[in-house]
């Protein structure tokens, strides 16, 4: 089965919709999925930017928050705005999406983090909001939240911001085919047919 990787960062507008839709379209492309969520933060500090560029640069981001509307409304993608705060700091989620893989269930936390970022103005670095959606997933969330904060987790996820800065990867989402990078929500499409040659 061909393949393809979701490199995303949960403080990322167009990650959002790109979570939604892609794992229904993967699958019925007929190519696999893994989910790598990463971390923005350390990738942006080498460009010299200590904060989001739709912050820094006030055109692109008014530019944007509009945009980022269309793209929901098109795809039929609830959104809220503003969030509760931009960018929000989405390691602990990061963390638990990597726990989550075991036992398969990051995929739907990940949707469920997103919403709760964009479409619920909550705050997805406190630690309730984050008990709250295990819970509803049917996760442990004790086990979880314990697991995130072990060494071996931090690790992981800093081998994996290790990894796409790697790859050369500088922005979310990201979809890579192999040796193939495919950056934005708007380049799924191409990514997934790119998947199938």
């Amino acid at each position: 089965m061909t393949a393809i990787e979701f490199w995303y960062e949960f403080a990322s507008t167009y990650s959002y919709p790109a979570a939604m839709r892609i794992e229904r379209m993967a699958e019925a492309e007929g190519v696999s999925l893994r989910w790598r969520p990463f971390l923005l933060g350390p990738i942006f500090k080498e460009l010299g930017w200590n904060d989001s560029p739709f912050n820094i640069y006030p055109a692109k981001g008014r530019y944007m928050w509009r945009d980022f509307e269309r793209v929901c409304a098109d795809d039929g993608i609830p959104l809220k705005l503003p969030p509760v705060r931009f960018p929000q700091n989405g390691v602990k989620a990061a963390r638990l999406a990597l726990v989550g893989e075991r036992d398969g269930w990051t995929p739907a936390f990940t949707r469920a983090v997103y919403r709760a970022n964009y479409a619920e103005q909550r705050d997805i670095s406190d630690d309730e909001t984050l008990r709250a959606i295990l819970g509803v997933l049917g996760a442990d969330a004790d086990g979880a939240m314990a697991a995130a904060k072990s060494p071996e987790i931090k690790e992981a996820l800093f081998a994996q911001t290790a990894d796409a800065k790697t790859r050369g990867i500088f922005g979310a989402p990201t979809f890579t085919a192999g040796d193939e990078m495919f950056w934005g929500n708007d380049r799924l499409e191409m990514a997934l047919r790119w998947a199938k040659q």
